[in-house]
């Protein structure tokens, strides 16, 4: 495998880090109007069939009959367990929340990287900290509300989601853009399955604004954003690889006072100076330990 360049880096973790601190906001308008495990599979089976096609006509090779298994269930335990989990659980909280929730998966892909035989350095463990503690800090200073429900999806899309992206290092996958493309589809699969099983039904014709929130979701969520998570993975340690989790809370804050019109006061400012200092700080220690 070739060593990946800096740009390529940059824009890697740039994609994951706004584009998907923007998806929280889209699935609660998406959710408005279309049954949760429904647009999640449109979503998947659209973005991964698109980018099928596409390396297809490019002269990609299908991968290995291990590589296609070991994609199918990464992507079943994201994107099926971890993103399905998400969707279902922004009917009942907001998309802040989702965002806050989903900032503990650093921390817990340090503790699972153990069992794998990575240490995490002291730097490392300090920078997740500073970011707990401003996502503590975030949480307290804003106006939000969940259900016992909503909480424990959120955590179990969180474990989840930390396990296959540790796992995933291991494991012999797809190279490039195929991997999210199989990925993808076999969670569109499984979460075409969830829909049925579940009795979700179109009461009515989705809004503009679901529909539109739904194709921002397929092209920038998962097209886009997505395949650079896929492409971190392969190059760099889960603390780097996780710290969009980090990012995304201020990116949906953000837009929750533009697009929302919600406060944001003194807590809000004091995590996220925490929160940036938390990346900066795993960012720094990724580049020293590549030097």
């Amino acid at each position: 495998m070739s060593a990946p360049s800096r740009a390529g880096l940059a824009m890697a973790l740039i994609s994951t880090w706004l584009i998907w601190g923007s998806t929280y906001l889209a699935i609660r308008f998406v959710v408005f109007d279309i049954p949760p495990f429904m647009a999640a599979a449109i979503r998947f089976w659209l973005a991964g069939g698109v980018l099928f096609i596409w390396l297809k006509w490019r002269g990609v090779a299908i991968p290995s009959r291990i590589q296609l298994r070991n994609a199918a269930i990464i992507g079943t335990m994201m994107l099926a367990g971890g993103n399905g989990a998400i969707t279902y659980a922004e009917q009942e909280i907001s998309s802040a929340v989702a965002a806050l929730g989903v900032a503990i998966v650093p921390l817990l892909t340090v503790i699972v990287a153990r069992f794998w035989g990575h240490h995490a350095s002291k730097a490392e463990w300090i920078g997740i900290g500073i970011g707990m503690t401003g996502i503590i800090t975030l949480n307290f200073g804003a106006d939000l509300s969940a259900s016992p429900t909503g909480a424990g999806l959120i955590l179990f899309a969180t474990s989840i989601w930390a396990v296959a992206t540790v796992w995933s290092k291991y494991l012999d996958m797809p190279s490039g853009t195929m991997s999210s493309a199989i990925q993808m589809m076999a969670a569109g699969a499984v979460l075409t399955l969830m829909s049925l099983l579940h009795g979700e039904r179109l009461t009515q014709m989705p809004s503009g604004t679901s529909i539109a929130a739904l194709l921002y979701l397929t092209i920038a969520g998962s097209m886009i954003a997505y395949s650079a998570f896929s492409y971190l993975i392969l190059h760099v340690r889960p603390a780097l690889a996780s710290s969009y989790a980090y990012v995304n809370p201020l990116v949906a804050v953000f837009l929750g006072w533009w697009i929302g019109n919600e406060h944001i006061g003194f807590h809000e400012l004091a995590a996220m100076g925490a929160i940036l200092i938390a990346v900066a700080m795993v960012v720094f220690q990724q580049v020293k330990n590549k030097a």
